[in-house]
């Protein structure tokens, strides 16, 4: 399977934190209604659409997507996540379907399933992150949209990203990242050309680390987030 225990280990062991707004997720929290927002600007209302969330962890921005409506499911390895996650939906009384199962699985069975997939944070976490690419566009209907968050790989990027945020402000869990599977933008967008994806539009995602906030536009240096659209 394109997974890395590793990784699934590491979330797993925070699983306990997907839901309290100031622990080592807070940065999540912190970023989810921008990248919502974003997510509107590109496809208008969510309601009534389909939209799988991939890599959805504790659940925070497949939630989001829920309340305005969607028929989401989300869909991620690891079994503490989605514990937690089907856990909250008790609070929230969302209706939500959680699979434990990879994309590509998911791929095979629902093809062309999906008005909206979201992929955030999980590209640089996995093996081979264009098998992921292949199969959310695989997931798609034609003319759906397709969102990827990660990071860019530079010098900037290194610097702010794990030295800053994991081991001078600890805004994220020292190990979060491995710089070396940051993906650069081009790399990106042209992985995703393979599959029929258009980039549509970028943003980057900036921490301002004297306010602790987080906002989005301007270079992607950093962390940035892609709309495309799958072509008919």
């Amino acid at each position: 399977m394109n997974v890395d225990q590793s990784e699934i280990n590491k979330f797993s062991a925070l699983a306990h934190q997907w839901w309290c707004e100031d622990g080592e997720f807070r940065t999540l929290h912190q970023v989810n209604p921008l990248r919502l927002q974003f997510i509107e600007q590109c496809v208008g209302k969510l309601n009534d659409l389909r939209v799988v969330d991939i890599g959805c962890g504790g659940g925070i921005l497949t939630e989001s997507l829920a309340y305005k409506g969607a028929y989401v499911t989300g869909l991620d390895l690891a079994e503490a996540s989605l514990s937690i996650a089907k856990l909250h939906l008790l609070e929230s009384g969302l209706d939500i379907r959680y699979l434990q199962q990879t994309v590509e699985s998911l791929a095979q069975q629902e093809t062309n399933n999906f008005d909206v997939v979201t992929c955030m944070e999980m590209l640089e976490h996995v093996p081979d992150p264009e098998s992921i690419i292949a199969s959310c566009a695989r997931l798609v209907k034609n003319d759906g949209w397709l969102f990827f968050s990660t990071l860019n790989r530079n010098l900037k990027s290194y610097l702010l990203s794990i030295v800053m945020a994991e081991y001078v402000m600890n805004l994220i869990p020292k190990g979060t990242h491995e710089y070396a599977k940051y993906i650069k933008p081009m790399e990106l967008i042209k992985a995703a050309r393979k599959y029929g994806l258009q980039a549509i539009k970028i943003k980057g995602v900036h921490y301002n680390f004297l306010t602790k906030t987080l906002s989005l536009g301007g270079d992607a240096d950093v962390n940035y987030i892609i709309a495309f659209k799958k072509q008919a």
